[in-house]
């Protein structure tokens, strides 16, 4: 028998993350017997999409209820705006389905609270899709500190870079607003403190953070114009604009793909969803989240880390160092080599012992999405988690809820000048999620 999936939130990644796989990999397992949305373009959009799978029963934001009783799904996969994750999840935990959501788990600590409360008294069970966990790069450094290859992890240096196409777009859409998307260091750092805190297998417990909003917004500095309200596609200035004119030829005709916003394919350029526009000026003065942090934090097992990110680069990848007792694990990544305006070498991994010499690590580099992870998770959800490898990959409630936590603790060091707890961001929760995490490694 078949699994019945419904897809609350038909967003770009919804289709090309879930609904594409399912449709075209796992039709022997699993269906799709429902969409729900708050958009009706959104389900013409998916239509247009997937036309041999247009009869799918469709349901309107309000309606999750009625979509359950009528089409008695097994599973929910969650994939709208941020801010809307914590409505789904829980709805389907009250109701004992098993729910797949996209990262981050929620936007706040206190829903990241919810979904743990209502997991805890539920049949149901969440996965949270970390796909970065799943690059074949990235699982080798798993292996490599689990093995002990760089004893006791002491400390962490990871600076993560988004370039100018990247991370402008994040300025375009709703992402700007924090109440939607709990700032980038949420909507964005999430992938990176779950990378860590699974590589170490360490949680974080203290934050430390500075931010600003250095590029974006009325007072950056490449802004061609101060007036509020204007859009790419129709402004007047773009060609003076060079975040657009960089990415954007003079004819208008060429484009240069984007993950989130050509997962529609070419209805995308077309911006067919319903008073909803992916190219906002990023230069308005209504923009409210920060588009540079540094961070230091302090973790479970006696790890620091100090952290960074920046969303105006000329490249985007990250540079990681993971420093133990018995030595340093060292990587560069070009996370999009097309749009690095030089050569860029294939990643490696560098050990070094703390007496002795260099050893040069090659990893078997996969095809697919995020370097190769979206395969190798998809596989996991869709067919079972593979049971060959040494260690827990899949993540779920609990490391959605940690990843939230810091990446909150980060904006509100921000805002209040503090060092901030993730036990004050989980508040009650910190000690329960200690004891379920220790039965789970």
């Amino acid at each position: 028998m078949k699994k019945r999936y419904a897809i609350c939130g038909v967003s770009g990644r919804a289709l090309g993350q879930f609904a594409k796989p399912i449709h075209e990999l796992f039709t022997h397992n699993s269906e799709i017997v429902a969409l729900l949305d708050t958009d009706p373009a959104r389900f013409e959009a998916y239509r247009a999409r997937f036309p041999h799978h247009s009869e799918v029963a469709v349901y309107g934001a309000s309606d999750f209820a009625s979509m359950v009783e009528d089409t008695k799904p097994d599973c929910i996969i969650v994939a709208g705006r941020d801010d809307t994750h914590v409505h789904y999840i829980t709805a389907a935990l009250e109701r004992d389905l098993d729910v797949i959501t996209e990262k981050p788990m929620a936007t706040t600590g206190a829903d990241a609270r919810r979904i743990l409360d209502a997991e805890a008294v539920s049949k149901g069970k969440v996965i949270v899709t970390f796909n970065y966990r799943y690059m074949p790069i990235h699982m080798r450094i798993k292996e490599l500190i689990q093995e002990g290859k760089i004893g006791r992890v002491t400390s962490i240096d990871l600076n993560w870079y988004i370039d100018t196409h990247h991370g402008s777009s994040y300025f375009k859409r709703w992402n700007r607003e924090r109440a939607y998307s709990g700032g980038l260091s949420v909507h964005k750092s999430t992938h990176h403190f779950d990378l860590v805190q699974w590589w170490i297998n360490q949680k974080p417990v203290e934050v430390f953070a500075y931010g600003a909003l250095n590029y974006y917004g009325a007072d950056g500095e490449w802004n061609p114009a101060r007036e509020d309200g204007r859009h790419c596609r129709t402004c007047n200035v773009s060609e003076d604009c060079a975040y657009y004119s960089r990415w954007t030829p003079r004819s208008r005709q060429i484009r240069v793909p984007d993950d989130h916003l050509n997962l529609l394919g070419s209805a995308a350029a077309d911006f067919p969803y319903t008073a909803y526009r992916p190219d906002q000026c990023i230069f308005d003065s209504t923009i409210e989240i920060e588009d540079t942090y540094t961070a230091s934090v302090r973790y479970s097992g006696g790890a620091l880390m100090s952290y960074s990110v920046n969303f105006s680069l000329p490249y985007e990848g990250y540079r990681l160092a993971v420093n133990g007792t018995k030595g340093r694990l060292e990587t560069l990544e070009y996370h999009m080599p097309a749009r690095t305006p030089f050569p860029t070498p294939v990643q490696t991994i560098d050990y070094f012992p703390l007496f002795g010499s260099k050893e040069t690590i090659h990893v078997v580099h996969r095809e697919g999405g995020h370097g190769g992870g979206d395969p190798l998770l998809l596989e996991d959800i869709f067919l079972g988690e593979d049971q060959h490898r040494p260690f827990r990959i899949l993540s779920g409630a609990v490391d959605g809820a940690y990843s939230v936590a810091a990446g909150e603790a980060v904006w509100r060091s921000v805002s209040e000048h503090r060092p901030i707890t993730i036990e004050a961001v989980l508040g009650g929760w910190g000690d329960k999620v200690s004891v379920q995490n220790s039965r789970s490694e």
